[in-house]
C-alpha cells in the first residue's frame, strides 16, 4: 500500500480564519460566553492580521470589579 503526501494549501487556510463563517462562529461562542458572564459584559469580533478573532470584556465599572474578584470571564470560557 503506497503512502499517499499530504499537502497543506496555507492560502487557503488562511482565508478560511478571516472568512464570514469563521467569524459567525466566533459571534455565537463570544456571545454564549457573554450571556453566561452576566450583565455589563461586552463582546467584539474582528479580523486581525493572520485570523478572525472574538474577545469578551468587562464594559462597565461594576463588571470590572466582579471579574476582578472572581474571575467571571475566565470561568464563563470553561
Amino acid at each position: 500500500m503506497a503512502k499517499s503526501k499530504f499537502k497543506l494549501n496555507y492560502a487557503g487556510v488562511g482565508q478560511l480564519l478571516k472568512s464570514a463563517e469563521m467569524q459567525n462562529v466566533l459571534e455565537e461562542k463570544a456571545t454564549a460566553i457573554k450571556n453566561r458572564c452576566g450583565d455589563g459584559y461586552g463582546q467584539d469580533v474582528y479580523v486581525g492580521k493572520s485570523r478572525a478573532n472574538a474577545m469578551v470584556f468587562a464594559d462597565s465599572s461594576a463588571a470590572k470589579r466582579d471579574n476582578m474578584k472572581n474571575n467571571t470571564i475566565l470561568k464563563a470560557v470553561r
